[in-house]
């Protein structure tokens, strides 16, 4: 069984995609309730948590969250859930659940296939500062 800290919410994310990397420090930032926790995609712990939900990380090019004991987004959903938790404006992401989720996966397809060329990669995963460091599984 994971060993998960109870009461949040789990994104997984690709360590090493420049995006991805401003898109966890977006969510940090705007996270006022401190709902989410993080963990790389690559790391031990965000291969357990993918068997765990029966994801073939073979499969994922994509963001996951993870609400444990209730369910699994990844694409366009998981942004959308993700939004749904930030306070303030960002919580008007959730307006996106009118586009049908074929579409809005299309779209986030485009921008995974092309977001190393477009943002660039990093050699490892980024290392958290100590302050950050509580935010990171």
């Amino acid at each position: 069984m994971l060993n998960l800290p109870p009461n949040k919410k789990i994104i997984l994310f690709d360590g090493v995609c420049n995006l991805c990397n401003s898109a966890v420090r977006f969510v940090i930032e705007h996270d006022t309730r401190d709902v989410f926790r993080f963990v790389a995609l690559q790391s031990e712990l965000g291969q357990e948590i993918l068997n765990h939900i029966g994801v073939n990380p073979e499969n994922i090019d994509s963001i996951i969250l993870y609400e444990p004991g209730v369910a699994y987004y990844y694409k366009s959903q998981a942004a959308i859930q993700i939004s749904k938790y930030l306070g303030g404006f960002w919580h008007l992401g959730t307006i996106f659940r009118i586009v049908p989720t074929g579409l809005s996966n299309l779209i986030y397809d485009y921008i995974a296939k092309n977001r190393y060329k477009w943002y660039g990669k990093k050699e490892s995963c980024m290392i958290p500062t100590p302050e950050l460091k509580a935010k990171f599984l």
